[in-house]
């Protein structure tokens, strides 16, 4: 008689420690919370050996403005990364369009309304010319990108002369190193703690709507508690220097919009669907070009507001603008949960992953790290952040 020889990948399966498989859906489960506990703890150490220097509300309003560029690249990397692909010309065309925002101000002298339209259709332009090859050309994104990185830093250089342009006008510098007035920041701080409820509350009738399940309502209560706490402390850190930044509440506003359209619209399910199964995907009737090249433009768009945000807080447009900003970004995103084979990731997790990026980067700074060891720390996370995503996906399969 043969041996049963079907039955025995079941039983290696069943055979795998059911503690790491536990561990796997409660890492998933609750990724967020864990990355928010590395950010709180990596804060606590650089405090303790900066003595409270890293948490004063000077510091912790620059890290944040330093931030928000690296968190705008991410927010359009996250899709690439999700379809699949990926862009390594960001950083170069961060520089570039900044460059051109400089120039337009500067020596054009545009008006601000006329110039941040501008810069911002021409990063669509561009983010639609590098969709286009890799879409309708075939040539594979990471090529693409790693050709504009080097074409887009050559434009830069070539359209500066090398040099620096500066000054650009007090209401560009606005957007980069402006606050908003108090008043204005804590009632914003109420309509988002009022917004959270609102949504928390509607999602859990729509649940029960379609006769899901629902977590318990002390869950919920305690997740808006624990919002609230978090929103009006960070308020409350920022007005004790000089109040919200504009380039936080630039990058605030552009986390909702790029959730919204990962969550709730028609193309961010087909983004998620495309980094899943792209051929399946195309045989279901969705144009996966067409979403691809829109995930290229709105990547394009975002370089815009981070070229357009990191000329006005320099006061100047540098040549060497956007150096490895490529990489903070990717990092970002895979530091965040976004997977590396495609199909899985949250805009927020990215923005949580850039602000591990820049705690890291502003904490060094104050310690006088050198420069090769910041590079060193840096690189292994983003090794780790990736081991830990293959690791899970190995669990999953």
């Amino acid at each position: 008689m043969t041996p049963d020889v079907t039955s025995r990948p079941a039983a290696g399966a069943q055979g795998r420690p059911g503690g790491s498989r536990q561990f796997q859906q409660l890492f998933s489960r609750y990724k967020i919370l864990a990355l928010l506990l590395a950010v709180a703890a990596i804060w606590v150490f650089f405090s303790v050996l900066t003595n409270g220097a890293f948490i004063t509300p000077r510091n912790v309003s620059n890290l944040l403005r330093q931030m928000s560029i690296t968190g705008m690249l991410a927010c359009g990397m996250v899709f690439v990364i999700i379809a699949g692909e990926i862009d390594l010309s960001v950083g170069s065309l961060l520089g570039l369009l900044g460059g051109v925002a400089a120039i337009l101000d500067v020596q054009r002298q545009w008006p601000i309304g006329v110039t941040v339209p501008a810069v911002l259709l021409l990063g669509v332009l561009v983010g639609l010319f590098n969709g286009w090859w890799s879409t309708y050309r075939r040539v594979p994104s990471f090529i693409v990108g790693l050709g504009g990185m080097l074409a887009y830093r050559g434009i830069l250089l070539g359209v500066t002369g090398g040099s620096t342009i500066a000054p650009v006008s007090d209401p560009f510098v606005f957007l980069g190193q402006g606050y908003l007035p108090r008043l204005v920041g804590d009632s914003l701080a109420v309509v988002l703690f009022l917004l959270l409820a609102v949504l928390t509350v509607r999602q859990r009738a729509n649940r029960r709507r379609y006769q899901l399940s629902v977590v318990p309502v002390w869950q919920d209560a305690v997740k808006i508690v624990a919002a609230g706490v978090v929103v009006f402390a960070f308020v409350a850190t920022l007005d004790r220097y000089g109040g919200i930044p504009v380039p936080v509440l630039l990058l605030l506003a552009l986390l909702g919009i790029f959730s919204w359209i990962a969550t709730q619209t028609v193309f961010g399910r087909r983004i998620y669907a495309v980094g899943s199964n792209l051929e399946a995907t195309r045989l279901s009737g969705v144009n996966t070009n067409r979403v691809k090249l829109a995930i290229f433009a709105l990547m394009g768009l975002m370089c815009a507001f981070g070229g357009i945000v990191n000329t006005a807080r320099l006061a100047a447009g540098s040549p060497s603008a956007g150096s490895m900003g490529e990489l903070d970004a990717i990092a970002a995103c895979f530091i965040g949960g976004t997977s590396m084979r495609g199909g899985s990731g949250t805009v927020y997790g990215a923005l949580i992953g850039a602000l591990v990026m820049a705690s890291l980067d502003n904490g060094m700074s104050m310690l006088d790290v050198d420069a090769y060891w910041q590079m060193i720390v840096k690189g292994g996370i983003l090794v780790l952040a990736v081991w830990i995503d293959v690791v899970s996906g190995s669990n999953r399969r």
